[in-house]
């Protein structure tokens, strides 16, 4: 899942991951600070630039970007120990993590792109978080435009006007595509015992 900053993927990827005990929630690594209420280890790995060059250099992560000044990745094992479990993951990563996803597991991948209804929306979200300076948000809501023209690259995109409406699109689409035949294991054994029966 991807947006502007304030356009609400976290707060749908909070939202996803406590209505479906299924998915996994990648946790990626950054060398920003942590805002107010954020933890180590669940809302990012918070590491320094030193380090996240070393797991760059070992091939450590899936992708990685930088971002206003900050580095963000996600790092591999996580992501394939669960995906082995058969559990479903989730990213919260800008359309420069997901460029570099879809390169690495495009047959997997569901991309899903947030817009604001509109840009005062998006600005009076920003300035309500509390968390960032006046010149901060000012840099978001110009980069707000650039990274919103990455939504066709994305395979839904969803209006955050209303929050429990796009939380129910969110699910429609995880539906969707869990019901994908590709997507769902052992149907050929079981087509195959069915029609054996009639």
């Amino acid at each position: 899942m991807s947006s502007p900053s304030g356009a609400g993927k976290t707060t749908l990827s909070r939202q996803l991951i406590a209505a479906d005990s299924n998915i996994a929630m990648s946790v990626s690594v950054t060398t920003r600070k942590p805002r107010p209420g954020e933890v180590d280890g669940k809302d990012y790995y918070f590491i320094s630039k030193e380090k996240f060059e070393r797991m760059v250099a070992a091939k450590e992560l899936l992708e990685w970007a930088n971002v206003f000044g900050n580095l963000y990745g996600t790092p591999r094992a996580p992501v394939e120990d669960a995906l082995a479990k058969g559990r479903d993951v989730l990213f919260d990563i800008d359309w420069q993590g997901t460029q570099q996803l879809a390169q690495a597991m495009e047959d997997d991948l569901v991309r899903i792109f947030i817009l604001p209804p509109n840009a005062d929306t998006l600005r009076t979200r920003l300035i309500g978080r509390n968390q960032d300076a006046a010149a901060v948000i000012a840099k978001r809501m110009a980069e707000a435009s650039r990274e919103i023209s990455h939504w066709p690259e994305y395979d839904y995109v969803i209006v955050n006007e209303d929050l429990a409406q796009a939380h129910a699109e969110v699910m429609a689409i995880l539906t969707a595509e869990r019901l994908k035949r590709k997507r769902q294991l052992g149907l050929t054994e079981f087509v195959r015992a069915l029609t054996k029966d009639l």
